[in-house]
C-alpha cells in the first residue's frame, strides 16, 4: 500500500502523456509504442469495411469520429481504397486487415500513423470492438479542432471471463442501472454481466414460474444492449432452495426456464448452489436417489444436474456457452466429499466460480487459486466479493478503495474474475474499473496508476472534481473482510496528515495548524465540486448521503481546527464559542442516514470513521487543554 497511498497524498491525476510519450489506456495493453506525430481529425472521412467488420465496433467507430470533429463519413470497400488520396482512411475489419492481429481471442491491432492513417483488425468482433475502444483513449485537442495520438498497440486479454455479477441482497438494481452498468463492462473491455440479483424472486423463491410478459421485456432490452456492447449476459438460475433433485418435472422447468431466456437472445448460464443447505433434503426423492443429505450425497445431486443441463439444453442450443455454477462449499480451499464429486464427475466444460479464502477475502494469491484448481480439477473462474456491500459488516458504507491485493500470474490458474458490486451500481464502478483493468492485463496491473484513473473517469476528466473525488473516496476507503482485520485501511491520506499534525503539534510547532487546515476544507469543500462538476450523475445520485455527511465532517474539522488555534491564541472565549459550533456540525455529521437502499436497511453514514471523528475527539481535548494552560 506504500505506493497507493503516495499516489493519494499526491491527489494523483492520470497520466497525460507528453508528446513523445506512450499514451495512457486504460485496461493496460500487453503491447503499445509511440508512432511519431499525431493524425489530424478532418471533416470528412473514409471508414474502409468489409463483411467481417463488426457492426457495434463500426457504430462505435463511427459516433467517436463524429464526436471529435468529422462531419461526413464515406464506406467504402477494401478494394477501392488504393484509390483515395489526401484523405483520412480510417480501417476496421477481421484479422486479414493487419498482419500484427494477435491469434488470442478478443486481441485486436491497432495502428495510428500520418502514413497509413488510423487502421483497426480483430481477431473477432469483441477484438474490433476493443480496437475502437482504445482509439477512443487517443484522441487529443489539436489547435481549434482533434488529432489522434500515433501509436502501434498489439493487445489481448489475459482472462477470458471478465466483469461482473448483480449477486447481492438487498434492493436489486433498476432497468437503467443495469444499463449503465453494462455500457460501463463494454467500455472497459469487460465481457461479462451476471444476472442473479439475490431479491429476484423468479431466479429463488420462485424459480419454477415463468417470468411475465413485463419482465420478459425488460430482460430483452437488457440483453440487446449486453450484445451491443459486446457483453455476454449471463442468466443466473438459483433453484437450490427448493429443488427436487430427483423429479422429471423439477429438471423440466429448469430447462424451460432456461428457453425463456434462450428464445430472447441469451447465450450464457449459470446454476449456482450457493447459500443452501446440504443438510436437508427438498423432497424424499431425493433421499432415496442420493442417500441421507450430506457433502457426498449433495455434490452428486447437484453434479447430475448440470450434466443433465449440459447435455440436454447446452449442447443442443446452437451458440450456446459453457454452463457455470457456484459451488455450496464456494469460499475455502478444504478437501471434502462433496469437492471431491465436482472434481470426479462434472462435465469438464462446466465453469466452476469460487470467492477465495473467504465470503470477503483479504487477498487473492496465486497459490491459493493453484490450490483451488487442483480441488475442482479446472480452473476457476473468481467470484470477487468487492466491492459489495451487502453485509453487516460495511453496514452504512460505500467502498470507493482501488482493487487491490490480488496477485500478479492469477490469469495462469483463473478462467476470469466477475466484482460482485454494490447496491449502489454508480458508485461500484470505480473499483470495478481495476478489476476490468486487473483481468484484462493481470501481469501489468498497478493499484496505484488505475485508482486515479477510475477517479478521473467517473470525474469526466475534469482536474479539479478528480481532486474532489479522490479526497472523498479517501474517506470511504476502508474495506471490511470476513476475516479478522480489514484488507483496506481507512482514510490512508487523513490518517497520515493527521498523525504527522501531532506530531508536530505535541513538539510545540504550530505551524502545523496552518498546514492541516487547507486539507480539512478540501473535504468540507469537496462535495460541493463533484455535485457542480462534469462527475457522472449516477454517481452523485448513490453517493448523495455521504456526500451530504462528508461536507459536514469537513465543516466540523475545519472548525475544531480555528478552535485549537484560538485557545492557542489565548483567546479562550472564541475557542469556546468555536467548540460549540463543532459540537453542533459534529451532532449534524452523525444524523445523515444512508436512505433504505441496501439489504442493513437505514444507517448512519459512514464517513472516515475511525480516523476523522477520532481527530475531532482529540481536537477538542486539545483546545480545552491548550485554553487551560494559556489561561
Amino acid at each position: 500500500m506504500a505506493g497507493a497511498l503516495a499516489a493519494m497524498l499526491a491527489l494523483s491525476q492520470p497520466a497525460v502523456a507528453a508528446p513523445g510519450e506512450v499514451p495512457v489506456v486504460s485496461p493496460t495493453p500487453q503491447q503499445i509504442s509511440r508512432q511519431p506525430g499525431e493524425v489530424p481529425i478532418p471533416a470528412t472521412a473514409v471508414l474502409v469495411v468489409d463483411q467481417t467488420t463488426d457492426a457495434a465496433a463500426k457504430d462505435l467507430l463511427a459516433a467517436q469520429l463524429k464526436q471529435h470533429g468529422v462531419r461526413r463519413i464515406s464506406i467504402i470497400d477494401p478494394s477501392a481504397a488504393g484509390q483515395q488520396h489526401g484523405v483520412l482512411l480510417v480501417r476496421l475489419g477481421g484479422p486479414s486487415f493487419s498482419g500484427e492481429v494477435p491469434s488470442q481471442a478478443e486481441g485486436y491491432a491497432l495502428t495510428v500513423s500520418r502514413l497509413s492513417g488510423i487502421l483497426i483488425g480483430g481477431r473477432d468482433g469483441s477484438g474490433q470492438y476493443y480496437g475502437v475502444q482504445t482509439l477512443r483513449q487517443l484522441f487529443v485537442r489539436s489547435g481549434g479542432g482533434w488529432a489522434v495520438r500515433g501509436v502501434q498497440v498489439r493487445d489481448w486479454p489475459n482472462m477470458a471471463l471478465r466483469g461482473s455479477i448483480e449477486g447481492f441482497y438487498g434492493p436489486p438494481w433498476p432497468t437503467e442501472a443495469r444499463l449503465h452498468q453494462i455500457e460501463f463492462l463494454g467500455e472497459t473491455k469487460a465481457n461479462t454481466y451476471i444476472y442473479s440479483p439475490k431479491d429476484d424472486a423468479y431466479l429463488r423463491a420462485r424459480w419454477r414460474d415463468p417470468y411475465p410478459q413485463k419482465e420478459l421485456t425488460t430482460l430483452r432490452q437488457l440483453v440487446t444492449s449486453a450484445t451491443a456492447h459486446h457483453v455476454k449476459f449471463t442468466y443466473a438460475l438459483s433453484p437450490g432452495v427448493s429443488i427436487c433433485f430427483s423429479s422429471a418435472a423439477d429438471v423440466a422447468a429448469v430447462k424451460a426456464k432456461f428457453q425463456s431466456v434462450y428464445d430472447l437472445g441469451v447465450r450464457s448460464f449459470s446454476m449456482p448452489f450457493d447459500d443452501i443447505s446440504y443438510t436437508r433434503w427438498n423432497c424424499d426423492g431425493d433421499r432415496a436417489a442420493y442417500g441421507a443429505p450430506g457433502q457426498a450425497a449433495a455434490g452428486k445431486a447437484q453434479v447430475t444436474l448440470l450434466n443433465r443441463i449440459t447435455s440436454d439444453f447446452v449442447k443442443t442450443h446452437d451458440g450456446a456457452r459453457p454452463l457455470q455454477t457456484v459451488p455450496t462449499e464456494y469460499g475455502d480451499l478444504k478437501a471434502s466429499p462433496y469437492k471431491t464429486e465436482l472434481r470426479e464427475h462434472l462435465d469438464p466444460s462446466v465453469v466452476i466460480q469460487w470467492t477465495g479464502t473467504a465470503v470477503v477475502p483479504p487477498s487473492v494469491t496465486n497459490d491459493q487459486a493453484r490450490q483451488v484448481s487442483t480441488l475442482y480439477g479446472r480452473k476457476v473462474f473468481l467470484w470477487d466479493n468487492y466491492p459489495v456491500n451487502d453485509y453487516g459488516e460495511a453496514a452504512g458504507r460505500i467502498m470507493l478503495a482501488p482493487y487491490d491485493h490480488r496477485d500478479a500470474g492469477l490469469s495462469q490458474y483463473l478462467d476470469g474474475i466477475v466484482s460482485n458490486p454494490m447496491n449502489q451500481e454508480a458508485a461500484s464502478q470505480i473499483a470495478e474499473f481495476g478489476v476490468a483493468d486487473f483481468s484484462w492485463n493481470d501481469a501489468a496491473y498497478s493499484a496505484e496508476q488505475s485508482w486515479p484513473r477510475a477517479l478521473a473517469r467517473i470525474a469526466g476528466g475534469d482536474p479539479n472534481a478528480t481532486a474532489a473525488l479522490t479526497v472523498f473516496a479517501d474517506l470511504e476507503h476502508y474495506g471490511p473482510s470476513s476475516a479478522p482485520q480489514p484488507w483496506q485501511p481507512q482514510a490512508p491520506v487523513l490518517a497520515a496528515k493527521t498523525a504527522d499534525f501531532w506530531q508536530r503539534w505535541n513538539a510545540g510547532d504550530r505551524n502545523a495548524l496552518a498546514e492541516l487546515r487547507p486539507y480539512a476544507e478540501k473535504i468540507r469543500d469537496a462535495p460541493q465540486t463533484i455535485r457542480a462538476g462534469p462527475v457522472d450523475r449516477a454517481f452523485v445520485a448513490d453517493t448523495g448521503p455521504w456526500l451530504d455527511a462528508s461536507a459536514l465532517w469537513g465543516k466540523a474539522m475545519v472548525t475544531r481546527l480555528d478552535a485549537l488555534a484560538a485557545a492557542a491564541a489565548g483567546d479562550a472565549e472564541k475557542a469556546r464559542q468555536l467548540t460549540a459550533t463543532g459540537d453542533t456540525q459534529v451532532g449534524q455529521a452523525q444524523a445523515v442516514k444512508t436512505g433504505n437502499t441496501n439489504a442493513w436497511g437505514v444507517r448512519p453514514a459512514l464517513v472516515g470513521d475511525g480516523v476523522l471523528d477520532t481527530f475531532l475527539v482529540k481536537a477538542r481535548d486539545a483546545a480545552a487543554g491548550t485554553a487551560k494552560s494559556e489561561a
